[in-house]
């Protein structure tokens, strides 16, 4: 049956019956419980579903549709591709044009000591690639001992196994025997919720680099293999990190001889205004974990890309032991390669990066000038075309709304109902904000002026409840 022949309902119930949804009630969806929005179409930074409803999304589906919706030449690259060559592997030195000329842009867009790229197809494997590379690499140069993965806190690396066990976040653990006791994690970098009375975010950061450093004496520094980290942390709040945090970081990491694996996901490709967040904040990765902005979400890539301390090491184990036995049937996918590089020609020409600079201070600047000081907003945050408020039943104390009241949740549904589209975080009650990098300051004034009538739709039924 063709698609257009199905009405709304009918694709309801068929999406009921037969699709297994991430993160989901699962029962309450199959009983038609939950909301069952059909995505329908997109142009620029819209989307609408199949009855008509229009919004823009405040969310660019998961801080991922950088370039916007319908961009024209990703598509149309995406189409030459596939007349010509849909897909060939990359196994045992075969290439691709495509997968060829994409890793030399992506080594080059990065910089600085990268070496080679991995490609796959989620973060979540790229990152599962980065701790089987730390662990190989380790093993050549004679330390089977060193392996333990030091992360943080409301960190989120992906929801495999490993990767599962190092994202900092209980809904990811729980009744999945997760976290694996290979992986450790440490303090949270959020100096609004983190911080002692006092204490200066320079202050702060001292502090988090001295609880990793204590982290890494108790296990052993012989025994801790990478450190990984957002330079921005994404799916826990979308928060920046305090001043001075990531120079901290690095010189108890050069200390101990611990590799940084710099998971750039939501930050890579211009979120921040800078190429990579890790460019931002000074960090000096040894491996960069990417995906999203890479090809802006039109076909599934992510990458793993190697520094020279890494790879030198890498192309020793293959001296001694032969091939590297690692790889996934759809490593360097020749049409999903060739997205990602008239992506990156496309970041390039539109010079994202300049209007990210631009508008994402304005951005922020009008998101507190509207939201702070209003008497359940603890904190409004972002960097670049990343931003975040969270709500506080008492903001100068700092005290949280009980969770079973989902303020979140309910302003994520308030502000939908003003036809901005935003993300009520997991961890605590927020509402994050990731945009397509392409947004104009009167877009931005559109989800500004309908987040605040939200929270205020929010906070008054709150009120009549008596819950405040």
């Amino acid at each position: 049956m063709a698609l257009s022949n199905l009405g709304t309902a009918q694709i309801q119930e068929k999406d009921r019956n037969y699709v297994f949804h991430p993160s989901t009630h699962l029962a309450k969806h199959s009983r038609g419980e939950t909301p069952n929005r059909v995505m329908a179409g997109a142009e620029g930074v819209y989307i609408w579903d199949t009855e008509g409803r229009k919004s823009l999304d405040g969310f660019g589906g998961l801080y991922c549709v950088n370039m916007g919706y319908g961009c024209k030449e990703i598509a149309d690259a995406i189409s030459e591709q596939a007349h010509e060559l849909p897909f060939s592997h990359v196994y045992a030195s075969q290439s691709t044009k495509a997968v060829t000329l994409l890793a030399e842009a992506v080594v080059e867009y990065f910089g600085e000591n990268m070496r080679r790229v991995y490609f796959g197809l989620s973060g979540s494997d790229a990152n599962e690639t980065n701790i089987k590379l730390v662990w190989y690499y380790n093993n050549i140069l004679g330390r089977p001992a060193k392996k333990k993965i030091i992360s943080r806190q409301r960190g989120y690396h992906g929801s495999g196994l490993i990767t599962g066990s190092m994202t900092g976040l209980a809904f990811f653990h729980n009744h999945f025997d997760l976290p694996l006791d290979i992986v450790r994690h440490t303090t949270t970098p959020h100096w609004y919720r983190q911080a002692q009375e006092g204490e200066t975010e320079e202050a702060f950061s001292r502090r988090c680099a001295a609880e990793l450093e204590a982290l890494i004496l108790a296990e052993g520094p012989e025994t801790v293999g990478a450190f990984i980290g957002e330079p921005v942390l994404g799916t826990g709040g979308i928060v920046p990190p305090p001043k001075g945090y990531w120079v901290e970081i690095q010189a108890v990491l050069d200390k101990y001889d611990i590799l940084l694996i710099a998971d750039e996901v939501v930050t890579g490709f211009g979120r921040t205004g800078e190429k990579f967040g890790s460019h931002l904040y000074g960090m000096r990765p040894d491996l960069v974990t990417i995906a999203k902005g890479l090809s802006s979400a039109y076909l599934p890539i992510s990458g793993s890309i190697i520094g020279e301390r890494v790879w030198s090491v890498l192309e020793q184990g293959s001296e001694k032991f032969g091939p590297l036995g690692h790889g996934w049937t759809y490593s360097g996918h020749t049409l999903c390669a060739a997205a990602a590089l008239a992506n990156i020609k496309v970041l390039r020409e539109r010079n994202i990066l300049e209007h990210v600079r631009d508008v994402g201070p304005y951005w922020l600047e009008q998101m507190k000038s509207k939201l702070e000081g209003h008497p359940m907003v603890g904190e409004v945050r972002g960097i670049g075309i990343l931003s975040a408020v969270e709500f506080m039943r008492d903001p100068a104390k700092r005290v949280p709304f009980d969770v079973s009241l989902q303020v979140g949740v309910r302003a994520a549904a308030a502000l939908l109902e003003n036809g901005v589209i935003a993300r009520a975080m997991p961890h605590a009650d927020t509402l994050g904000f990731a945009p397509p990098l392409i947004i104009k300051k009167e877009e931005i004034d559109i989800i500004v002026d309908a987040t605040a009538r939200a929270v205020d739709t929010t906070f008054k039924a709150l009120q009549g409840e008596g819950s405040l």
